[in-house]
């Protein structure tokens, strides 16, 4: 499979089909049933991957939905539901063949005028939508072509185009006048949708009329030749840290998403459980609203940035799972530099003090929007409010659970000042998916209106993902990198670990930016 000249193409497109050809054995379940039961630790507001960006949406909706790309194992792009790309010599065009013989969860046939709708849909709510910002059209010349004219050739695009963040999945073509986070979850994966009982589970049951990709032998990433051995997979909402635990010691659950790093060692002497860590799952992050006094001053911004003692907050967050690692992409990856560390773990309060002086602080109310669900962002905001309390500032918590405060910042500009959440599959895709979240047309960090972007990162951004060698890309990264310290668009604290387990009898569970379900097995 993968690209091929035919219309020439670009140099990225060659690694599509690179990953286990039909020369090994495929993948075949050894054992097949069972109902696998994950706890998982936060709420899910959608399970719309058009609308929500969230990691406890992506998953779930991972396994029911698939787009014509993703990535693999090793983060490279690969096509999931094309089985050809084929890009013209000018780079303007992209034209995707679909693979034959996919249906939906409905029994419909996959044609491409449901990846036109999909796509328009996509347009007009994807949280993402920036990707299509250089797309001039899109067209179904027959029932498996889809074709993509850009504005300019873009050379970044086809990375872009396979993001997982909030990828855009197909569904069927009368599905996609869904409002945001209201699309019923119909797709093509080896999961089907059975139920969502709010607060309580979302689950799943094997798709029989899923047609595995016939171009690799196993799964890679989130596609290759994928197979859903068990009967059901039951995505089972459990926020108290000690429950999970529990769930896991008397086999209730067969697999969670996080263990406190305060058990691991107990539950490592236990012959019945296998802890699977994740380093660099995610960077723990403070994001703030420019839109609401007093976050919208720049030099407030740099005095919270200068006050904070980012060991302490990752000590409390983590109880020590953590790397106190500088940079938006993890070190040893090609795109990773320190510029911008002159602005992180400064631990400064008197210098702080004199900035809030300088921006004539007021005492004005400083919100942080948090929530239980996940401990570790909770805990964060704990302390961060004690450090900026200590300078002098007026901050009040608000916490809520997981999808109310996904909801409050995107809808209630009024309501916060920081966020906290954890950016972790936008900086697993890579340098061109990390500052996505702030880029227009629709940046979900509240600048106030088109007006009022920070142009500097504009032009930034806007260099990273059209220059025309990797070299340049990734100067343009740097810089911006260090803009986003230096303005404050974002407040990172420290790279968590996650500390994902499994029952013993849970066979080929191997930890991803999601919980993969797909060629996984349980053992009677």
């Amino acid at each position: 499979m993968g690209a091929k000249r035919g219309l020439g193409a670009v140099a990225l497109v060659f690694a599509l089909g690179a990953w286990g050809g039909p020369a090994h054995a495929r993948f075949t379940c050894p054992v097949t049933g069972g109902d696998l039961v994950f706890g998982q630790e936060a709420k899910v507001n959608s399970l719309d991957q058009h609308a929500s960006s969230t990691i406890s949406t992506r998953n779930i909706a991972m396994h029911v939905f698939e787009a014509l790309m993703t990535r693999s194992e090793d983060n490279e792009p690969i096509l999931e539901l094309a089985e050809r790309l084929e890009t013209s010599d000018d780079g303007k065009v992209h034209k995707f063949t679909l693979r034959k013989g996919i249906v939906f969860h409905n029994g419909k046939p996959l044609t491409s005028k449901d990846v036109v709708a999909s796509f328009n849909r996509y347009a007009k709510v994807g949280i993402e939508r920036v990707i299509l910002n250089n797309v001039e059209s899109w067209e179904a010349p027959d029932e498996h072509t889809f074709v993509i004219r850009m504005k300019v050739a873009q050379p970044t695009f086809i990375e872009d185009l396979s993001s997982f963040s909030v990828p855009i999945v197909i569904t069927p073509a009368e599905n996609t006048e869904a409002p945001p986070l209201k699309m019923e979850p119909i797709g093509t994966g080896p999961f089907q949708f059975v139920e969502f009982v709010p607060d309580s589970h979302v689950k799943l049951k094997r798709f029989d009329g899923y047609k595995p990709n016939p171009a690799y032998s196993d799964r890679t990433g989130f596609g290759g030749y994928k197979l859903a051995c068990l009967d059901s997979v039951t995505f089972r909402i459990v926020t108290e840290p000690g429950a999970r635990v529990a769930g896991l010691e008397t086999g209730e659950l067969h697999a969670v998403e996080d263990v406190p790093q305060a058990s691991v060692e107990r539950l490592k002497k236990d012959p019945n459980i296998r802890i699977v860590p994740y380093e660099y799952f995610w960077i723990h992050i403070a994001t703030p609203n420019f839109a609401k006094p007093p976050t919208d001053n720049p030099l407030v911004r740099r005095a919270i940035q200068i006050a904070l003692d980012m060991d302490e907050i990752m000590e409390a967050a983590t109880d020590g799972a953590y790397k106190m690692d500088f940079g938006f992409q993890q070190p040893g990856r090609r795109a990773h530099t320190d510029r911008g560390k002159e602005f992180f773990n400064v631990k400064d309060p008197g210098k702080a003090k004199e900035l809030l002086k300088q921006a004539g602080y007021k005492g004005e109310e400083l919100v942080l929007l948090t929530n239980k669900d996940y401990t570790s962002m909770y805990n964060a905001a704990l302390v961060m409010a004690e450090q900026l309390k200590a300078i002098g500032m007026n901050v009040r918590l608000e916490v809520q659970d997981w999808p109310a405060t996904i909801a409050t910042r995107d809808k209630n500009h009024d309501a916060w000042n920081y966020h906290f959440t954890g950016w972790g599959t936008n900086t697993a895709l890579g340098y061109l998916a990390v500052f996505k979240f702030l880029a227009r047309p629709k940046p979900i960090y509240n600048f106030k209106n088109p007006d009022d972007t920070d142009k500097v990162f504009d032009a930034l951004y806007e260099e990273m993902i059209s220059r025309p060698t990797l070299e340049q890309r990734l100067d343009a990264f740097a810089r911006l990198q260090y803009r986003v310290m230096e303005n404050g668009l974002a407040l990172p604290f420290g790279w968590l670990t996650k500390n994902q387990a499994v029952r013993a009898n849970v066979k080929n569970f191997v930890p991803f930016r999601i919980p993969r379900m797909y060629n996984v097995w349980m053992e009677k």
